[in-house]
């Protein structure tokens, strides 16, 4: 009897080591991302954001696994808050970039700290600006053949308001619904077409535009804070409200490799400002 008790025990030990090792084994990085996103994420795994997640994955031992979603209203709910049917599980487990302090996940400390800035097509009549304010003080000549884009209710536009140049902009949605080309990409072929001739772009979008014209094709001014406008902003990455656990991981995993991250985003031509300290903030359950 004495040894079938230590048989049993036996038995169940080595039962829990498996079950241990397996949970181990297949634990994975699970990322929510948009599958046509330049530069940030694509299904072909080579955006800014894909590359950061690939590192942190590896830092982690664990696998990288993707839950593909476009980036429009309603990502988060489709995606970070999202179960799979008839499980606890949830389809993915962080978002890679998401504005500091957003409403609708819990973020972590920022990563990086970017800028909009002003996009300039070269050789188009445009290469004396070095400087946004002279737009406004063009000859009205000049400022009726210009075209400027910026994106519909941002910053951009705000400050083409306060110099009275709205007429010159064209706005661009933040989110297209085009299945082939996220804004990004619809910016930099109508650049490339002279639709437009300058834009106030997000930097890591800005930074895509260069990337794909390697010759040196533009002039990159960045937008002044000193109009009452924001333009440079924090990104970190996005987790669901009391998921601290993982909250504290991320921002190690963000600490131990903050000169990789960096040189991941200069690859992509991100223009990077210093990240501003962070005010102590109460941390939600």
């Amino acid at each position: 009897m004495k040894l079938l008790s230590r048989y049993n025990k036996f038995v169940f030990a080595l039962f829990l080591s498996t079950l241990c090792s397996f949970s181990y084994a297949t634990e994975k990085f699970r990322v929510c991302a948009d599958p046509l996103h330049p530069p940030y994420s694509s299904k072909a795994q080579d955006g800014f954001e894909n590359k950061i997640a690939e590192l942190f994955a590896k830092e982690l031992n664990q696998e990288l696994e993707y839950y593909w979603f476009p980036q429009r209203i309603g990502f988060i709910r489709n995606t970070l808050k999202a179960q799979i049917a008839d499980s606890q599980q949830y389809k993915c487990d962080v978002v890679m970039g998401l504005p500091l302090g957003f409403d609708f996940a819990k973020t972590t400390k920022p990563y990086y700290h970017s800028t909009y800035v002003l996009l300039i097509a070269k050789g188009r009549g445009w290469d004396d600006i070095t400087r946004v304010s002279q737009l406004s003080n063009l000859s009205l000549q000049r400022e009726e053949s210009l075209k400027i884009a910026m994106f519909d209710r941002g910053p951009g536009t705000t400050w083409l308001q306060q110099q009275g140049l709205l007429d010159q902009g064209i706005p661009y949605q933040t989110m297209t619904g085009d299945a082939e080309n996220n804004v990004a990409m619809k910016i930099e072929k109508d650049l490339k077409s002279a639709k437009i001739d300058m834009v106030i772009l997000w930097g890591p979008m800005a930074g895509y535009v260069i990337s794909q014209s390697p010759n040196d094709s533009y002039h990159m001014i960045a937008m002044p804070s000193t109009t009452g406008t924001k333009f440079d902003f924090s990104m970190a990455m996005g987790i669901r409200y009391g998921d601290n656990k993982r909250k504290l991981q991320l921002e190690q995993l963000i600490d131990k490799n903050r000169v990789k991250i960096q040189s991941i985003l200069v690859e992509y031509n991100v223009p990077l400002l210093a990240i501003p300290e962070q005010k102590p903030r109460k941390e939600d359950d």
